[in-house]
């Protein structure tokens, strides 16, 4: 989780979000850094974003704007690929936005009225570790 200014948008931070991912693996050996595939929404198809999963070999699952695609039909080149595989990925995203609402349901993180950060973070690994431990104990084991 990165806490940025209210007004950054989300383009110019992910990469900073998918170089602070550390996945720890079953066995031994260092954590993971690299993400198989990335899923994210319309918000960003950039192409320094783009550019920057094709460097390090990360398969993207992003749909373009509709503007991007306007804007491809009238110059010649490579149509990024949005067919019924990516399709089928792309409904996973709706765990992500769905986490966001339950996040949001607390009102100082909706309302972001926090004078620091460091309050502001605290209050959403608080909430998210609540939600964590009622879903995860509300699982039949």
């Amino acid at each position: 989780m990165m806490i940025t200014g209210g007004n950054i948008n989300d383009t110019t931070m992910m990469t900073a979000v998918l170089e602070d991912i550390r996945v720890p693996r079953d066995g031994k050996g260092r954590p993971r850094t690299r993400p198989d595939r990335v899923l994210a929404d319309k918000g960003y198809p950039s192409k320094a974003n783009r550019a920057w999963l094709r460097g390090r070999g990360i398969a993207a699952t992003i749909p373009e704007r509709d503007d991007q695609i306007a804007h491809r039909r009238k110059k010649p080149g490579r149509p990024i690929d949005f067919g019924d595989q990516q399709q089928e990925r792309y409904k996973g995203r709706n765990v992500v936005e769905r986490c966001f609402n339950r996040l949001k349901q607390w009102r100082g993180i909706a309302m972001r009225s926090d004078k620091f950060a460091r309050n502001y973070r605290a209050a959403v690994c608080l909430a998210a570790t609540l939600i964590w431990i009622k879903t995860d104990l509300s699982r039949p084991a």
